[in-house]
């Protein structure tokens, strides 16, 4: 036994137990972990969603005949998805794609693209809108 297994040894036999020794060490490099990554983290760039090229979508996109499909292909699965009901009663589906990036800790260059596409009942692009 090396001088280093005597010494925690003994220390686990002061506190209790082994098991006790063995959860302080595993709680402490926890906490190193942690440190670690925030330290990391706090100089790194940050992605949500999936990028997107809006140019290249509206070159694509046809109204009234671009189906979800095609835009499924184009793009994925979206981000999120829901229903608009107008006030004249007519409903569409509606997918929203978004993506933004920016550097930890304020966001400093921050930026944000959101595509929404609006589907009739048969799955046939209607209307679509941008921003960034």
């Amino acid at each position: 036994m090396n001088l280093a297994e005597r010494h925690w040894r003994q220390a686990s036999a002061r506190t209790g137990s082994a098991t006790t020794g063995r959860r302080l060490r595993g709680f402490a490099a926890l906490v190193a972990v942690g440190w670690v990554a925030l330290l990391v983290g706090a100089c790194s760039t940050v992605q949500v969603g999936h990028d997107f090229d809006i140019r290249t979508f509206a070159s694509r996109v046809e109204r009234g005949h671009t189906t979800e499909a095609q835009v499924r292909s184009w793009l994925g699965a979206p981000s999120s998805m829901g229903i608009i009901v107008q006030a004249d009663g007519k409903r569409f589906t509606k997918w929203q794609y978004f993506y933004g990036q920016g550097r930890l800790p304020r966001l400093r260059g921050a930026h944000l693209k959101i595509l929404e596409v609006q589907f009739d009942r048969r799955g046939i692009v209607r209307a679509y809108n941008w921003s960034r």
